[in-house]
């Protein structure tokens, strides 16, 4: 279900983004704050035009760079195709859960590139 909303404490810098809550299947790679590559299965929850939110297990520190490759729904594909939407960014707000042991809601803000391609 796509439902358009805002981002619950605004962007970054302190306005409003508008954008949409996404609950897709998603992969976030890169360095995590013990210096370790790692890959972590995760579900889209807020993506716009400049930046999405999700919750990760890892610890993260604010600067780094990740590659996000989220699952698209199948309707979007012409050619009965998975689709990946593949976007890399920088960590720009961390913010810890108390009701979720070891977990933190992560925004990345993004480079301005992205890919959609099928699945390899």
């Amino acid at each position: 279900m796509l439902k358009q909303t805002f981002l619950d404490a605004g962007d970054a810098r302190g306005g409003r983004d508008p954008g949409f809550s996404f609950p897709l299947p998603m992969s976030v790679q890169g360095m995590n704050a013990r210096g370790r590559e790692f890959t972590e299965e995760t579900v889209l929850t807020y993506i716009s035009h400049e930046l999405c939110s999700f919750i990760l297990r890892n610890p993260l520190q604010i600067g780094v760079r990740l590659r996000l490759v989220v699952d698209l729904p199948e309707k979007l594909s012409l050619e009965d195709k998975d689709l990946k939407l593949v976007i890399k960014g920088r960590v720009e707000r961390i913010e810890s859960l108390r009701d979720r042991a070891a977990s933190q809601k992560v925004t990345v803000k993004f480079d301005g590139k992205y890919i959609i391609k099928p699945e390899a």
